[in-house]
């Protein structure tokens, strides 16, 4: 009975061992294929999350204040009277200038 508890014993400890070795080299593994993603990833041209949020604000502040002077320019065209625009000439082609004759 004793020997059977040992052999049963020197087998979950080998078991508990090799499921430990197999969890580390796992974690491992993932380390090393998350580093080398990153390493891809920055090798292309993309931007980080900060980056692109910086952008994103600063574009969502260029559209109000684009709004902003889109109202203020409706406002003033609208308080001065329309200015009279005259329309321009069509641009006539001119003809070619004759060659100069030499003197002499």
């Amino acid at each position: 009975m004793q020997a059977e508890n040992k052999i049963f014993d020197d087998f979950v400890k080998f078991v508990n061992g090799a499921a430990g070795t197999f969890a580390g080299m796992a974690r491992e593994g993932q380390a090393d294929a998350r580093a080398k993603f990153k390493e891809w990833i920055g090798g292309q041209d993309f931007v980080s999350r900060e980056e692109f949020d910086a952008v994103k604000a600063m574009a969502a502040a260029a559209r109000d204040e684009v709004d902003a002077l889109r109202a203020r320019l409706d406002a003033l065209e609208g308080a001065a009277p329309p200015a009279m625009v005259k329309p321009r000439k069509a641009a006539v082609p001119k003809k070619p200038a004759a060659p100069k004759r030499p003197k002499g």
